[in-house]
C-alpha cells in the first residue's frame, strides 16, 4: 500500500457516512475463506499458449480437496449468501485483510475482530484501489460517541474539497451543519439521524447524477448532481477524522451492466479463424467442446466491468476470457490479457492454485486463493480500468493487480490501454464448459 499525504480542508475533514445497502435480507453466510494475497507472479513477455497441465500427486481439484465454502464467521459478517452472489454482489472487504484498499495517510486502519478499525490520531482516508462508476453500496458501521468519520463516494485518492471533488456521506451527530446522513455541503437529510456509537447500516445508490441514501432501512436522503462538474466516477473511501470508527459488511453490487449474450444465439460473436473446438448455444447458456478454438466479440472495450457465470465439465478443466485482445487470426487467435478459469489446487489446499487459478490474470499474478470447483457453477467479476486490474470469484476478491510493463499493443508483450475484444477460450481436447449471464459496462 501506498502512503500519500493527506490534506484536506477544513470543511472536508468533517467525515462521511458508512455506506450499505440493507435490503431485508440477512448476513450473508457461505463464501470462501481468504488467505493474505499471494505475491503477484511476473512471467517472461512473450506468452505462448498455455498447455493442459501435468498430472501430479500434489496436484489436486478443488471439489475433493478442502471444503469450497468457508463456514460462517462467528457473527455471521462479512459474508454473501447464494442469492446476493447471483445478483452481482462482490465484497470490497473480506473480513481479515485490507486486501484491495490503500490509506492516504498514517492512520492506523488494522483488521479487528471482523471490522476495518482505525483510532489514531492521524486523519485520512481507507480507499478502494478499484475505480468505481455507478453502483449500490452497503456497509455497516460504528462510530464512537462525539466522533467523526463518513463514506466518501466517486472521490480521489486525495480529495480537497467535498462540494468539487467528491461526495462525502457523514457520519457526525455533532457537526454543526452537516450531520449524519448529510453529503457535505451538497444535501441534508430528510430527517435527523442518530448514528453515535451504535452499528448501523447505510444502504447507498450512486447512478448517475443521482445519490439516494437509506439509514438502518429508511430512505434519508436523495441527491441529483446539477453542477457543471458531475462527478461520475472514483474511489470509494472509509474516513478516520475523530474518534474509532469500525466498518464491516462492505459490498457492492455494479450498476448499468449489459448482456453481451442474448441466451439463443451467437448474435455478436464470431468465431476466431483456425478455432477446432465448437462454441454452441445450449439451453441459454453458450457450451464450449472439443479442441482449442475461441469466439470473441464484435464489440471492443478498454475500461469496463466484466460479469458472468461459467461452469467446468471435467477435473481441473482449463479455459479463459480474453479481455483487451487484438482481433484474433489463425496465427494469433488470442493476444490479449486472460481472466483464467482453472480449479485445480497443489497439496489440497486452495491457497496453492495448480495453474494460477480461477479469477488469476493467467501468467501476470496468481489467484491469491482457487475459489472455484469443478462441475460448479461460479460467478465472476473483472473490472479492467487502465493499468490496474481486479477480479472476483463468487463475490471474494482475488486479484489485485497494476499491470508496470512498458506500453505494447499485444498484451502478451506489454501493457496495453487500448480496447480490444473480448474471447471465450476452447483450451484443448478436454474443453467442456458452459457460459452464461455475460455482461459489462463500460467506465467513464
Amino acid at each position: 500500500m501506498r502512503h500519500v499525504a493527506f490534506l484536506l480542508c477544513a470543511a472536508l475533514l468533517v467525515g462521511c457516512p458508512g455506506c450499505g445497502p440493507q435490503p431485508a435480507s440477512t448476513p450473508p453466510t457461505t463464501p470462501v475463506e481468504l488467505a493474505p494475497p499471494a505475491a503477484a507472479e511476473t512471467a517472461p513477455a512473450a506468452v505462448p499458449e498455455p498447455t493442459p497441465p501435468a498430472t501430479t500427486a500434489a496436484a489436486t481439484t478443488a471439489e475433493s480437496a478442502t471444503p469450497a465454502l468457508e463456514a460462517p464467521s462467528a457473527d455471521g459478517h462479512n459474508r454473501l449468501n447464494s442469492e446476493e452472489i447471483e445478483q452481482g454482489w462482490l465484497r470490497l472487504f473480506d473480513g481479515d485483510t485490507l486486501f484491495g484498499w490503500k490509506p492516504n495517510s498514517d492512520t492506523n486502519w488494522h483488521v479487528d475482530n471482523g471490522a476495518i478499525v482505525a483510532d489514531s490520531d492521524a486523519k485520512g482516508l481507507l480507499v478502494t484501489t478499484t475505480r468505481w462508476a455507478n453502483y449500490e453500496l452497503r456497509c455497516d458501521f460504528r462510530v464512537a460517541a462525539g466522533g467523526n468519520s463518513g463514506v466518501f463516494l466517486r472521490t480521489p485518492l486525495t480529495p480537497k474539497s467535498p462540494v468539487t471533488d467528491c461526495y462525502e456521506l457523514n457520519i457526525c451527530d455533532t457537526h454543526p451543519e452537516f450531520k449524519s446522513a448529510s453529503l457535505v455541503g451538497r444535501a441534508q437529510p430528510t430527517e435527523t439521524v442518530n448514528a453515535d456509537g451504535e452499528w448501523h447500516t447505510f444502504f447507498v445508490t450512486v447512478d448517475g447524477p443521482k445519490v439516494t441514501v437509506q439509514f438502518d432501512g429508511k430512505a434519508v436522503l436523495s441527491y441529483d448532481d446539477t453542477g457543471e462538474k458531475t462527478l461520475t466516477s472514483g474511489f470509494i473511501g472509509l474516513q478516520m477524522n475523530g474518534g474509532k470508527a469500525e466498518f464491516r459488511n462492505v459490498f457492492l453490487r455494479p450498476l448499468g451492466l449489459t448482456p453481451l449474450f442474448d441466451g439463443t444465439s451467437l448474435t455478436g460473436w464470431k468465431t476466431v479463424p483456425g478455432s477446432q473446438g465448437k462454441f454452441d448455444v445450449e439451453d441459454g447458456t453458450i457450451r464450449g467442446t472439443g479442441g482449442r478454438g475461441f469466439i470473441e466479440t464484435e464489440k471492443t472495450a478498454g475500461n469496463f466491468v466484466l460479469q458472468f457465470d461459467a461452469i467446468t465439465h471435467g477435473d481441473a478443466l482449463n479455459s479463459g476470457v480474453f479481455f483487451r485482445a487484438q482481433p484474433g487470426t489463425e496465427k494469433a487467435p488470442s493476444n490479449g490479457y486472460e481472466f483464467q478459469i482453472q480449479s485445480g489446487i497443489k497439496n489440497n489446499d486452495r491457497n496453492q492454485p495448480a495453474d494460477f487459478g480461477t479469477g488469476a490474470i493467467f501468467r501476470r499474478v496468481a489467484a491469491r486463493r482457487v475459489v472455484s470447483s469443478d462441475r460448479e457453477w461460479f460467478t465472476a467479476t473483472l473490472v479492467a480500468d487502465g493499468p490496474h486490474f481486479t477480479t472476483w470469484v463468487n463475490g471474494i476478491p482475488v486479484v489485485d493487480w497494476t499491470d508496470t510493463r512498458p506500453a505494447n499493443d499485444n498484451p502478451r508483450e506489454g501493457l496495453r490501454l487500448e480496447a480490444g475484444h473480448l474471447s471465450l477460450q476452447g483450451h484443448d481436447p478436454t474443453t467442456n464448459l458452459q457460459f452464461r449471464n455475460l455482461k459489462w459496462v463500460q467506465l467513464p
